[in-house]
């Protein structure tokens, strides 16, 4: 049998199969970060992947980097992901939620009362972000004081916490794509002379507190990271790539997380022969795979599961394709951050026509 069917232990959860769902940006909640009722469908659909990352859910307002994102701090949010999470295990699955918070990858009109946004240093990074008006260039955030540190660490507690209120099997910690997380980890991004800031402990410490306070809540069986060293996405630099990401790796054995998730795009490094000895965990790699390199990556013992994100996106019933050997769909880039069904809920299954 092939290494993607068999069951494979993640924190306190068997998933019956090592195919994970990558968390992915969707853009379907309302302005108040709600996720609509078609949320719910599109979740249980992939229910078949060993396990669901959804997509990047804001811990607090100030976190929301991106028109009709959606969050996890308001009754309403809970109540909406609560359908969510019904759904998926009403299916037999089993999900975890993603938390992002997007720190300076963000703009005013999209956070409370036209705020700036926050970072770790008043570095205004390059590009634009997509709002309700359309593309807006990216501002200069304004730095976080050390009391304020604290205060996002405690939201990233609370939405934990909140999380699990509304059923989900774990929390996964955005640290990867340029948002807050990788702000305080990269040099580029981080200038500060206190504790979280210059060398690359002190810009670790972000992290590895926010984890402390989102396994104090969950248990660290169910909390896992995702980080992409060397991605330079959204204005990202780092001076010393190799020694920001061993050192992290090594501080999180104190946590014994659920799972490492480690997606590569064009890193000059393979972190994942340089990570994987370093944790104490479940080994998750992403980045561009497709069934063959998902199966070596197995067989050759680089990975414990493998994370697919447009596959999944276009095809729901992405392990059922990969047993049969059946084509895949393929990914409809103009409806990936699109209100409503069509690129979302209407990719058509083996054999069944989905209804809306």
């Amino acid at each position: 049998m092939s290494q993607l069917f068999t069951p494979v232990r993640i924190g306190r959860h068997t998933l019956p199969n090592r195919l994970v769902m990558a968390p992915m940006t969707r853009s379907r909640a309302d302005d108040a970060g709600v996720p609509d009722d078609l949320v719910s469908l599109y979740y249980a659909q992939r229910a078949s992947a060993g396990l669901l990352i959804t997509e990047g859910v804001f811990p607090s307002a100030m976190g929301k980097g991106y028109v009709r994102t959606p969050g996890i701090e308001t009754d309403a949010q809970i109540a909406a992901w609560e359908k969510v999470t019904a759904a998926v295990h009403a299916a037999g699955g089993r999900i975890f939620m993603q938390l992002m918070h997007c720190g300076r990858i963000s703009h005013p009109s999209l956070l409370p009362d036209g705020a700036q946004p926050v970072a770790p240093s008043a570095i205004r990074p390059a590009g634009q972000t997509w709002t309700g008006s359309g593309l807006q260039d990216f501002v200069t955030p304004r730095e976080l004081r050390i009391d304020e540190i604290a205060a996002v660490i405690d939201e990233y507690r609370m939405a934990t916490r909140r999380a699990l209120e509304a059923g989900f099997d774990g929390v996964e910690l955005h640290a990867a794509s340029g948002y807050l997380p990788e702000q305080f980890l990269s040099s580029g991004s981080n200038l500060r002379q206190d504790q979280y800031g210059g060398s690359a402990t002190n810009r670790a410490r972000f992290v590895l507190d926010v984890l402390a306070a989102m396994v104090a809540e969950a248990g660290g069986d169910r909390v896992g990271i995702k980080i992409s060293p060397e991605m330079n996405f959204n204005s990202i630099e780092d001076a010393s790539p190799r020694e920001t990401y061993t050192g992290l790796v090594d501080r999180l054995r104190d946590f014994n997380l659920a799972y490492l998730h480690v997606a590569l795009f064009g890193a000059t490094t393979d972190y994942h022969a340089l990570l994987r000895p370093r944790f104490n965990g479940a080994y998750l790699i992403g980045g561009g795979l497709g069934q063959a390199s998902a199966e070596a990556a197995l067989s050759d013992g680089r990975a414990d599961a493998t994370v697919f994100g447009s596959a999944f996106l276009a095809n729901p019933d992405l392990p059922e394709r990969f047993r049969r050997g059946a084509p895949l769909n393929t990914p409809d880039k103009n409806t990936f951050y699109s209100p409503g069904a069509e690129g979302y809920t209407d990719y058509p299954q083996l054999g069944a026509t989905n209804a809306i």
